[in-house]
């Protein structure tokens, strides 16, 4: 958690909340990304949802326990090189900021 909170310190007021056995990554009251299965998922929406087609990275999804019914949802996986830096990582948490920030207004 450590690491992708320093990765994403340049966004500033940046903080890791525990939700649904993962985290919430949120910047003031928008959410843009989440930690599960030990995977860092980005927040898209259909204004950058092409990036993560372009890459193959598929959408944070999970099975709701009484139905079984499986809830694929607007975040998608990040990048492993953004994993690396936080130059390679800017764009992408960016990306999901203005996706959260498009929702909001809706």
């Amino acid at each position: 958690m450590a690491h992708l909170l320093e990765l994403i310190e340049p966004a500033g007021d940046v903080v890791a909340k525990r939700m649904f056995g993962g985290h919430g990554f949120f910047h003031g009251e928008l959410m843009f990304g989440l930690v599960a299965g030990g995977l860092f998922y980005l927040k898209s929406d259909d204004g950058n949802r092409a990036e993560f087609d372009a890459r193959h990275l598929p959408p944070f999804s999970f099975e709701r326990k009484k139905s079984g019914k499986v809830m694929v949802t607007s975040y998608r996986q990040c990048p492993e090189e953004a994993l690396d830096s936080a130059e390679r990582m800017e764009p992408w948490f960016r990306s999901a900021l203005a996706a959260a920030e498009r929702q909001r207004k809706r």
